[in-house]
């Protein structure tokens, strides 16, 4: 009797073990894309089209399309209409991907108006990173040549009551991460050091053109890497 049992269990775990081997295995699941999305913000005299070559890149290094947001708006405006669209873009983007927060790589003007957002507009509750790429931060003379004509412009020369306000207290508001990288030869920006941001980290890049400094691959490698 005992015998006839060990045979009976032998053979269902022969039974067992050939269903086992039959079954296919079940891949591990793919691991999903981490990556925050970015919303690229230009600056004066320019357009979405100014960050091709980074979003190149950091397509390059594995971020998707639906990832990678640059828009277009009207740079003559006041820097705080630009503010409110962009919180309503960033709404936007949060919503078509589903993301809790974005990354926020901007350029020239587009620091201000990014800035106001943060420090006005409840910005600093959506926002993961932000970074200043030659950002106007606290403003420079070189812009007399048309705060005449523009509002945006106006308040991007140095001592208005735009730039006053945006800079007082708190620079880098709420728990967002802030980078700002300048340049040692920007001529336009005066002094270059308009560039730093109290409470962020603030990297001198060498000499870089102004507008070549959102299109440098050496500044983009440090930006995905703070981005990251």
């Amino acid at each position: 009797m005992q015998r006839s049992r060990r045979r009976i269990s032998a053979a269902v775990s022969a039974v067992v073990s050939s269903l086992l081997l039959a079954l296919p295995l079940s891949a591990a699941p793919a691991q999903a894309a981490t990556h925050n999305p970015i919303v690229f913000v230009h600056g004066l005299s320019s357009s979405a089209s100014s960050w091709d070559d980074w979003i190149a890149d950091f397509k390059a290094d594995g971020y998707s399309s639906s990832e990678l947001f640059a828009w277009s708006y009207d740079w003559t405006q006041s820097n705080v209409t630009t503010a409110q669209q962009l919180s309503a873009k960033i709404q936007s983007v949060l919503s078509q991907t589903g993301a809790a927060k974005v990354d926020l790589v901007v350029h020239s003007m587009g620091a201000l108006n990014s800035r106001y957002y943060l420090k006005n507009l409840g910005g600093t509750a959506y926002v993961d990173d932000f970074v200043s790429t030659a950002g106007v931060n606290h403003g420079t003379t070189t812009a007399s040549w048309c705060s005449w004509l523009y509002t945006s412009c106006a308040q991007m020369y140095t001592g208005s009551s735009f730039l006053a306000s945006l800079n007082s207290g708190d620079e880098t508001p709420g728990s967002v991460s802030y980078a700002s990288y300048w340049s040692n030869c920007d001529d336009a920006l005066t002094p270059d050091t308009t560039a730093i941001l109290s409470g962020a980290t603030n990297v001198e890049v060498g000499c870089v053109s102004h507008t070549d400094m959102n299109n440098d691959h050496g500044v983009y490698e440090q930006v995905r890497n703070f981005v990251a």
